[in-house]
């Protein structure tokens, strides 16, 4: 048994906490807001009819938006609420739950590697810290020989991004590109948001 998430933390605290996030994002939606800037940089990282892995999707906004793009998607998320949720506003791709810190999805019958991991909306910094290196060696075992994954986070949120480098290199992966927004703006020292996309070492 993995230590329990921040997020899954949080729900505990304030059971409404999933709902006000599904909300939050409904009401984006509705508001025309674009909710699709990360399946853009995914969707053309890959070929047409890729396999992706929305790992941390949430109530599926970008694992949505790339099966929409002509995907296959599957999508995991350890809150429950929020696979529901994506399971009404996304159909199509396969939305489960389970913890990335114990990711195993030819053990569920999904053996099938992925030409693509997205991890978008700061999954990483929501991770117990004592479980974020078994996610990353859960990413590099999910993905093709030849796929990347893109990853992206803030800043000042527990999770430095040098020792986040430093834990995806120990786990196999090394970057192809860090960028410091999803719309390919360069990464420098003071950036305040980092999206790294990483290769199989």
């Amino acid at each position: 048994m993995v230590e329990q998430s921040i997020w899954m933390r949080k729900v505990a605290a304030d059971p409404g906490h999933s709902t006000w996030f599904i909300e939050r994002f409904r009401s984006m939606a509705r508001a025309g807001d674009d909710l699709a800037g990360e399946a853009r940089l995914v969707d053309a990282m890959v070929p047409r009819r890729a396999r992706i892995l929305d790992a941390g999707c949430g109530s599926g906004r970008v694992g949505g938006a790339l099966a929409e793009a002509g995907h296959d998607v599957v999508g995991v998320d350890v809150d429950p609420a929020l696979i529901e949720a994506a399971e009404q506003d996304h159909p199509g791709p396969l939305w489960m739950v389970g913890d990335l810190a114990e990711l195993d999805l030819p053990a569920r019958g999904i053996a099938t590697p992925f030409d693509a991991v997205v991890c978008a909306g700061n999954v990483m910094t929501f991770l117990a810290p004592s479980t974020r290196r078994n996610v990353l060696r859960g990413f590099r075992a999910h993905l093709a020989p030849d796929g990347r994954a893109a990853i992206g986070f803030g800043a000042g949120r527990g999770y430095e991004f040098g020792e986040f480098l430093a834990d995806a290199a120990a786990c196999g992966l090394e970057p192809d590109l860090l960028l410091s927004t999803w719309d390919l703006r360069p990464f420098r020292d003071d950036s305040g948001f980092l999206v790294a996309l990483l290769r199989p070492a």
